[in-house]
């Protein structure tokens, strides 16, 4: 539990890491480099679901990067669509208690960066 507790807050440090949250029109916000191995250990992820979560993750990732393209209204519109599919995609691959621990590191990751409120 403890060790849990400890990779979750060492991943939102590394999401965040040089990320202010006003810099939403800078597209470094929308750039998200995970250390794979790290989420893997913070959700307890199965062979099978390591490979399933990089993938779900690269579509997502690539998702943001086309939405710093556009005007803040598409942007926003953009960016709404690419976190409904992540979290669906991820819904399949994940168990209710990963689930957990992976939205708290993705809406922790997301405020930091600016891109929800």
């Amino acid at each position: 539990m403890i060790l849990t507790l400890v990779a979750m807050l060492s991943m939102t440090t590394a999401f965040a890491e040089g990320e202010n949250a006003a810099s939403v029109n800078n597209v470094e916000a929308y750039e998200l480099n995970v250390n794979m191995n790290k989420l893997s250990s913070a959700l307890n992820l199965a062979d099978d679901q390591k490979e399933a979560v990089a993938e779900i993750h690269h579509t997502f990732a690539s998702e943001l990067m086309f939405a710093a393209q556009y005007s803040n209204n598409d942007r926003k519109a953009l960016v709404d669509r690419a976190i409904e599919n992540d979290v669906k995609w991820m819904r399949y691959v994940l168990n209710d208690k990963q689930m957990r621990t992976y939205l708290t590191l993705l809406n922790t990751t997301l405020n930091n960066r600016g891109l929800i409120k």
